[in-house]
C-alpha cells in the first residue's frame, strides 16, 4: 500500500497552497481597553470572482480512520476556502491533502497534519481532498464563496494512494 508521506503544517511549507490561519506569529495587538487581543488579517477571503460573496458556514466531520485511500480531490476555481478548526487544543487533528492550482498532477500531492490551533485557506483552484477529521467528530468554521458560476470540480483518483498511521505519527514527531 503505497502510502503519501504526512509534513507537519507550517506557513512556509503551505504557502504553495494558501495560507495557514493561525496565532503563532501572527500580528495582534490590544483593544477594547486592554480586555481583548485582535489577531489581524489572519487570511484573506478570495471570493469576488464574477460576483461572489464571502459566507460563513460550518462543517462537522466525522472522524475518519486509518489506513485511508486518497481516492477523490477538489477545487474551487472561483475562489479561496478556509478552514478553522474550532478547538485549540494541539490533540485535535487533521489531514489536509492538497495539489497546486491548475492541471492536476498525482506526483503533486501533498499532505499536511494540522492542529487544533492552525487552520487551512486553500488559494482559489488549489485541488484539495475533502475534509479528513482525526479522532473525534470535529467543527470547523469554513469561510468560501456563494453566487453564481461553477466553483466545484471534483476528479476521481485512481492512484492506490493511502494515508496510513505510520506516516501520520513521522509527522507528529517530525
Amino acid at each position: 500500500m503505497p502510502a503519501l508521506t504526512i509534513h507537519p503544517l507550517t506557513r512556509d511549507s503551505f504557502a504553495p497552497f494558501g495560507e495557514v490561519v493561525m496565532l503563532d506569529g501572527a500580528r495582534h495587538y490590544p483593544i477594547n481597553q486592554g480586555t481583548t487581543e485582535r489577531y489581524h488579517a489572519l487570511a484573506t477571503a478570495d471570493t469576488g470572482a464574477e460576483g461572489g460573496q464571502p459566507i460563513i458556514s460550518l462543517f462537522r466531520g466525522q472522524p475518519r480512520s486509518l489506513p485511508l485511500e486518497v481516492a477523490i480531490m477538489e477545487r474551487h476555481p472561483l475562489g479561496s476556502q478556509a478552514f478553522i478548526p474550532l478547538t485549540h487544543s494541539a490533540e485535535d487533528e487533521y489531514l489536509v491533502v492538497v495539489a497546486p492550482a491548475g492541471e492536476f498532477k498525482l506526483e503533486n500531492l501533498r499532505a499536511f497534519l494540522g492542529r487544533g490551533f492552525q487552520g487551512v485557506n486553500y488559494a482559489r483552484g488549489v485541488w484539495h481532498h475533502p475534509l479528513i477529521a482525526l479522532h473525534k467528530l470535529s467543527d470547523f468554521l469554513v469561510v468560501d464563496r456563494i453566487g453564481q458560476g461553477h466553483n466545484c470540480d471534483e476528479i476521481p483518483l485512481q492512484a492506490d494512494l493511502w494515508l496510513t498511521e505510520e506516516a501520520l505519527n513521522s509527522a507528529r514527531s517530525a
